[in-house]
């Protein structure tokens, strides 16, 4: 724990007032670490579900790439332009939505889930802390 000036709190009401705050700053931070734990279950659901999505994408535009070659000019061939075209644009979608939703973003998610998680145990301490020194009634 870090090395407050609990000496400067001089009464039981300055004490009082600085554990209220640091009871909410610790209320708020367990809504942040609730909050950031359903964000990284989403998320890494997320990472498999757009990583498999944008294998099959990619997998689909080589096959096409691979027909268009061999079709002769025509109606046909623009058919499969088109279908290539949406599909790169799907692969343009999905590439946004892996950086967004899909694994950088959960290892994102997991820094700051660690992070709060040590500000609760810091604030905890600082709680404890203060309760200790804190004057009795005069």
């Amino acid at each position: 724990m870090a090395n407050y000036s609990f000496d400067q709190l001089l009464t039981a009401a300055d004490f009082d007032a600085v554990l209220s705050i640091a009871r909410k700053e610790q209320k708020d931070l367990d809504w942040r670490k609730l909050s950031l734990e359903r964000q990284k279950q989403q998320y890494a659901e997320n990472a498999v579900e757009i990583s498999t999505e944008l294998a099959a994408k990619q997998a689909e535009l080589a096959a096409l790439d691979g027909i268009i070659a061999g079709l002769p000019e025509g109606d046909l061939k623009r058919e499969h332009e088109k279908r290539r075209r949406r599909t790169e644009y799907s692969i343009s979608l999905l590439t946004d939505r892996k950086t967004n939703y899909g694994a950088v973003a959960l290892l994102e998610k997991e820094y700051d889930l660690e992070r709060v998680l040590r500000e609760l145990e810091e604030t905890a301490a600082f709680i404890t802390e203060l309760q200790n020194r804190r004057p009795g009634e005069l």
